[in-house]
């Protein structure tokens, strides 16, 4: 795995915690039946996890992420919850597993931050049962849609395709999930797309403010200034321009995210 981009802020993990099955795994959904077993990969805060263990059980659902704080922030949301979801620290290219041992094995973005996304898909695949499934979901940074759009924001357009290509993953990772599929010698794949709308009356205001937070405070921030990317200087009026657009009753963004079912032979 290269640098993950975000970090683990708190205002990072407020960010992905607002994710559901609803909002960020609608495309999988249908295959979520009764008895299925799944692995989480990348679960970060575990908001996802935590619905997919209320839908098949929490003895069938294991959530995985590679950093610490992001499996105590998941456990901690699980007790919350009441549910006694398994949130443990593992490797993607290595995971604890046996071959064939779950149905789905899942990654919300994921791929876009890795290396070597087509050998954490065939690892994914190892450890899914002959008929099972691999899914994946990844935004396309490339695709990002703001309104209005001032100079400032149209620099974090830049930036937020820049800096995780400089951390050596693959911001506009959502149009390549089918090649890296089928790379990773899937054949059996379907592919689609879905967004993320935010809006000035739906989440948008929540949104402007935590990327006004993170822009500035994150790993983001630290990243695009250890790359020679961006200037302190730049981030803060980047931030300000977030609080703006937060503010405006007119703002409206959108986020292009590309899908794969894979099923497992």
């Amino acid at each position: 795995m290269v640098k993950y981009t975000h970090g683990h802020h708190p205002s990072v993990l407020a960010a992905h915690a607002w994710r559901t099955i609803e909002n960020s795994a609608a495309y999988l959904e249908p295959h979520l039946q009764p008895g299925s077993s799944l692995v989480d990969v990348g679960s970060g805060p575990g908001s996802i996890t935590i619905e997919f263990a209320r839908r098949l059980g929490v003895e069938r659902v294991l959530g995985l992420d590679g950093a610490a704080e992001a499996v105590a922030f998941a456990r901690e949301a699980a007790v919350e919850a009441g549910l006694e979801v398994r949130f443990e620290q593992g490797d993607l290219y290595a995971l604890p597993l046996d071959d064939a041992a779950v149905d789905i094995a899942h990654a919300h973005q994921v791929l876009q931050h890795l290396g070597d996304p087509v050998g954490a898909l065939r690892e994914m695949a190892r450890v899914v049962r002959p008929g099972g499934i691999v899914a994946a979901r990844d935004i396309d940074a490339g695709g990002v849609l703001i309104h209005p759009l001032s100079p400032e924001l149209a620099r974090w357009l830049e930036l937020y395709v820049s800096i995780p290509l400089a951390n050596g993953g693959e911001a506009r990772a959502g149009r390549r999930l089918l090649q890296w599929a089928h790379a990773a010698g899937l054949r059996d794949v379907t592919a689609t797309a879905s967004t993320w709308l935010f809006t000035a009356d739906h989440d948008g205001p929540w949104w402007g403010g935590l990327w006004a937070e993170r822009v500035v405070s994150s790993s983001f921030a630290d990243d695009a200034v250890r790359h020679g990317l961006a200037s302190r200087d730049e981030l803060a009026a980047i931030s300000r321009a977030w609080r703006d657009w937060a503010a405006d009753p007119d703002a409206w963004m959108l986020m292009p995210h590309g899908e794969i079912i894979a099923r497992v032979s």
